[in-house]
């Protein structure tokens, strides 16, 4: 089968960065789905185990996002059968996505979204399980009517955590929604998905923020940097407010900075279910679901913004760049395989 791998941590620039290959297709067993991938979208994560995981000549495919149709199942699968269009986001300790045949356990794949392409689809997973498991499962926050009101700040809501974050918080919550966004076209992407408020990181975040909110925030999403805006964020939430985040941050955070107003800490890494095989791994599966429903009944939108072209090495270097530019909106997405 083609895939795209590497084999030596090189700059995106360096042709050999990444690489057409051809591979041996894999068997499904057990409780693997074995699906032909169509369409594949990019995520920093995808740039950062190019850049420091060094697979020491063999060839290690990347990849943590897919739409495609199931073609074969292991003898355990309960939710899924040939010929049914699925969604998801992978686990970090498998092969990747970038391969024509990937396999994947069911119970963090759902079905893909009817009124969706390939395309559409292959934006959504990764980005919409950090999202949702940050908000809902982390921070605890109630869905629906009922909902406790309050302010949710997203740093970098642009971005495609912070694109799906931005909807889930506006349509499913009754939280007033802060979005951060620096240039025209960010802050135009992130007022058409919801966002309450709009103000600019680059500027005087404080000021902004609490032109809009004189009391702080209940909750932060620090979705990048966080180390540049870390001790700022913090003097913007109230008394036992709860700070989130997903990124790495440059040297350590000084946590003693949240004692005085019993404010929380939540790191949401969304592939801690897979990689520690929980016992509520299959909540990426009924997540997916339920996304894929709220989708169909239009309440969510999917984040694609680019298309990338077929997926082969050429496109994938030139996805992964635009990635490290720290300039995309939304999700690049490429497709197809080509002759």
């Amino acid at each position: 089968m083609k895939a795209v791998a590497y084999r030596r941590s090189l700059p995106i620039t360096d042709a050999e960065s990444l690489l057409d290959v051809n591979l041996p297709e894999p068997t499904p067993g057990g409780r693997d789905l074995l699906v032909r991938v169509e369409a594949v979208s990019v995520n920093p994560v995808d740039t950062k185990i190019r850049q420091r995981v060094d697979p020491q000549g063999a060839d290690k495919v990347l990849g943590w996002d897919a739409a495609g149709t199931v073609v074969a199942v292991g003898g355990e699968v309960t939710l899924f059968k040939p010929g049914d269009q699925v969604y998801y986001a992978g686990a970090l300790d498998r092969p990747g996505s970038n391969a024509e045949l990937h396999l994947v356990d069911e119970r963090i794949v759902g079905r893909k979204p009817s009124t969706l392409d390939m395309f559409q689809a292959a934006a959504l997973p990764l980005t919409t399980i950090t999202a949702w498991e940050l908000l809902f499962d982390r921070f605890a926050i109630p869905r629906g009517n009922a909902a406790r009101t309050g302010t949710v700040l997203i740093v970098g809501a642009a971005g495609g955590v912070g694109s799906m974050a931005l909807q889930l918080a506006r349509r499913l919550t009754n939280l007033t929604v802060i979005g951060t966004a620096s240039r025209p076209q960010t802050q135009e992407w992130v007022r058409e998905l919801g966002a309450h408020h709009v103000v600019d990181h680059r500027g005087d975040l404080k000021a902004q923020v609490l032109a809009v909110a004189p009391q702080g925030v209940d909750y932060v999403l620090s979705l990048t940097h966080t180390e540049q805006h870390y001790p700022v964020l913090v003097e913007l939430l109230k008394p036992q407010g709860k700070f989130g985040l997903i990124d790495d941050p440059d040297g350590a955070l000084d946590i003693g900075l949240l004692k005085r107003r019993s404010l929380s800490l939540h790191w949401e890494f969304m592939f801690t279910r897979s990689l520690f095989h929980t016992e509520d791994m299959k909540a990426q599966h009924q997540l997916l679901n339920e996304v894929a429903d709220l989708v169909d009944a239009g309440v969510l939108r999917t984040t694609l913004r680019e298309h990338g072209g077929p997926i082969d090495a050429a496109n994938l270097r030139r996805a992964h760049e635009r990635l490290e530019s720290g300039s995309a909106i939304g999700k690049l997405v490429l497709g197809g395989w080509g002759s």
